[in-house]
């Protein structure tokens, strides 16, 4: 992967009060840079319970690279899937969007499906969807 065409890249997962907070942050690294900074902050649920919200914005090259290196560990069926999708996945503004499943992270696997999600900033110039599209089609072939 020569070019990373991500201007940042962030993670974020929740972990709720029934989730052991370790558990859930180590989900969250399969995927970050080794000794990475995560943000921390405190919400309230729909009946008060606490909700702690872990995310990271990586926005160097090579942590970017980390990143999407573990996305392309994904199985070949998950991976197409990404690519079949690949409209809906990448808004007007130039987003792409992921959502990893935190139990299988937490395991050391990686997986679509709910628990953490990955926003990517890409890079498009000028800054239109169809340009967006390229940029991570071409990307995801080169971690694929």
């Amino acid at each position: 992967m020569s070019s990373i065409p991500f201007h940042y890249i962030d993670l974020r997962a929740f972990s709720y009060v029934t989730e052991d907070e370790q558990r859930v942050e180590d989900a969250l690294r399969q995927f970050l840079p080794e000794e990475f900074e995560l943000d921390r902050a405190t919400s309230e649920g729909h009946y008060g319970d606490r909700i702690l919200i872990l995310s990271a914005r990586v926005e160097n090259a090579q942590g970017i690279r980390t990143i999407l290196e573990a996305v392309g560990d994904l199985a070949d069926e998950e991976f197409a899937r990404i690519e079949r999708e690949l409209d809906e996945r990448v808004t007007e503004n130039c987003e792409f969007f992921l959502t990893l499943d935190k139990q299988a992270a937490y395991k050391g696997e990686i997986a679509l499906g709910d628990g953490i999600t990955l926003r990517g900033k890409v890079e498009a110039y000028p800054a239109k969807k169809e340009h967006a599209l390229e940029n991570v089609e071409e990307t995801l072939s080169d971690v694929s």
